[in-house]
């Protein structure tokens, strides 16, 4: 398996095919890793992937838990929003978590390092092609060429992909008009307390995001017209702009500055023969709300155990249908929902300006302050509330749970336990909350698939689970086949007709 890409996206994809016992290589071509926080949010959904195999406490032990977000208007604070524990009781992580993107890669390669995989650094795709049976690529180095074959080829490799090219993969979409600028700063002043700072006046845009050492931030900031034209040569202080004063920061030194333009685009596939795309090779939109690396990390997550399914067994290949369809829908979604958000955030237009400096400082926190409306935004921005219902995969009701919704997170024996912890094993298995409907058991014996029963609690039908109803879970923690009997002979015509 070539991996072409050592960002987040093809590291985790490595990390999790080995798990499963596949042999992968991955290239990158660029001599070493980032040094920038460029990503910096790790959402809830994204820290359950990393429970399932281990690394979720070590990311945690490095982030930074967001306590609140503070918004700004006309140089005044206008409202806080507390976040802490916003998601609480929907999953083990519900908070806020910044964990730079340098150090989020360090610590993945530490962990690949570790299962005996090494990054090659300096190796470039040139070109492949897919002959069916295999993937046959020739990979540059050093102005030398080496022509190898490979199961699978996956595009981890970026916005600007060598493999989305090759594959001719169109990537509609458009580029916003406003440049912005991003500065890794050590500061002082209000918004160094550790929270998340946003200046929504009716001139510059500034968000002051938190990084776990004291003292240091992010600023990713507007960057006004006339100061813009000449981009290419921009430094720090061109854009020491209002908002900075607004928000009364001090910057005392820049650690790193870059401008960049925000774009908004799909390809129009995610896989073709034996090749995929993934993260910002398939899709890139705006920064808002922290969701693309984490879609990224979710499509590797996704791809991962079909490939390994197909590679352990040819008649589940088909498994690989699956990935572009489930992954294509929420990508689109995505651009479509942070391309309104990004939109509202840096118009203006005196309607926009209208709704910036009035109405979310007074509407937002008071809305956050219903429990209903503090668990939308977190199912919403933590990516729990992604789902594969369309899919081909997925079937079945039972409660308010359906074929293809993320396993909901409940805790056993009033706290003690959760039933997430089954989820390590990254298998199949079947969850039962009360007790297994008869012949249950004896099934998954000869199936060899664990069964997990968990005895019945009030607030199992809370999150949605329907007493002595069975659900066929996925590797990736969702739900394949939900059933309200219960039934053995309906998970096994399901195993049969899936070549599970």
């Amino acid at each position: 398996m070539l991996i072409v890409g050592a960002g987040p996206t093809g590291l985790v994809l490595a990390l999790w095919l080995t798990r499963f016992g596949v042999s992968v290589r991955i290239i990158d071509k660029l001599a070493a890793s980032g040094t920038t926080s460029r990503a910096l949010a790790v959402q809830g959904r994204t820290l359950e992937f990393y429970q399932q195999f281990g690394l979720a406490q070590a990311v945690i032990e490095h982030g930074h838990k967001v306590a609140g977000v503070n918004l700004w208007v006309k140089a005044k604070p206008a409202a806080r929003i507390p976040l802490g524990d916003l998601g609480q009781g929907l999953t083990p992580f519900p908070f806020p978590l910044i964990f730079p993107q340098d150090a989020h890669e360090a610590l993945l390669i530490e962990r690949l390092s570790a299962l005996g995989i090494t990054i090659e650094r300096q190796v470039e795709l040139a070109d492949f092609e897919d002959r069916g049976t295999e993937i046959r690529a020739t990979l540059r180095k050093a102005g030398s060429e080496e022509v190898g074959s490979y199961a699978y080829l996956a595009g981890c490799d970026g916005a600007r992909s060598r493999v989305r090219e090759v594959l001719g993969a169109g990537f509609p979409g458009g580029t916003y008009d406003h440049l912005f600028y991003v500065a890794d700063v050590e500061a002082g002043g209000p918004p160094m307390n550790g929270e998340l700072h946003i200046d929504i006046d009716d001139a510059d845009f500034l968000g002051v995001f938190p990084l776990r050492e004291t003292g240091k931030a992010r600023l990713i900031g507007s960057v006004r017209d006339d100061v813009a034209k000449d981009h290419e040569h921009l430094e720090f202080e061109d854009v020491r702009g209002r908002a900075m004063q607004n928000l009364r920061i001090e910057v005392k030194h820049v650690n790193w500055f870059s401008t960049y333009r925000v774009h908004h685009r799909v390809a129009q596939q995610f896989r073709k023969g034996r090749a995929f795309l993934l993260g910002d090779a398939a899709h890139i939109h705006s920064p808002v709300g922290g969701q693309g690396m984490n879609t990224g990390i979710g499509d590797a997550v996704n791809l991962a155990w079909k490939l390994a399914a197909s590679l352990q067994e040819p008649r589940r290949s088909w498994l690989l249908d699956t990935y572009e369809p489930e992954r294509i829908a929420f990508a689109r979604r995505l651009v479509a929902t942070t391309d309104r958000a990004f939109t509202a955030v840096t118009s203006d237009t005196t309607f926009a300006r209208f709704v910036r400096t009035k109405v979310i400082p007074a509407v937002v926190p008071a809305l956050l302050r219903l429990p209903a409306m503090r668990r939308f935004a977190f199912r919403t921005v933590s990516q729990i509330a992604v789902n594969y219902r369309d899919s081909p995969l997925s079937r079945g009701t039972a409660g308010k749970l359906r074929g293809g919704d993320r396993l909901p997170w409940v805790m056993i024996n009033r706290g003690d336990a959760h039933n997430f912890v089954a989820l390590t094993s990254m298998d199949w298995q079947i969850h039962v909350y009360g007790d297994p409907a008869p012949g249950l058991r004896a099934l998954a014996d000869g199936r060899k698939i664990p069964l997990h029963v968990y005895p019945w609690e009030a607030g199992m039908r809370r999150a949605g689970f329907e007493r002595n109803a069975a659900y066929l879970i996925r590797p990736d923690g969702y739900i394949g086949l939900a059933d309200r009997g219960g039934s053995a002979s309906a998970i096994d015509a399901y195993l049969s007709e899936k070549n599970l």
